[in-house]
């Protein structure tokens, strides 16, 4: 992913049904949030769409 993709991307507010909150107070995001950023970061997301489709959720 480019730069230029990833800053135009995380300039965007974050929209209803991104995310929810924990009983704990974590923030996750949720597929929605995923598959509108477009890629996987790698970092073991509970709802990360490419996972799945790797088989390794």
């Amino acid at each position: 992913m480019s730069a230029t993709r990833l800053a135009a991307f995380l300039a965007q507010p974050l929209q209803a049904g991104d995310y929810y909150l924990t009983p704990e107070g974590y923030m996750v995001f949720t597929e929605q949030y995923h598959r509108r950023r477009g890629f996987c970061c790698g970092n073991g997301c509970r709802h990360c769409p490419w996972q799945a489709a790797k088989g390794q959720k």
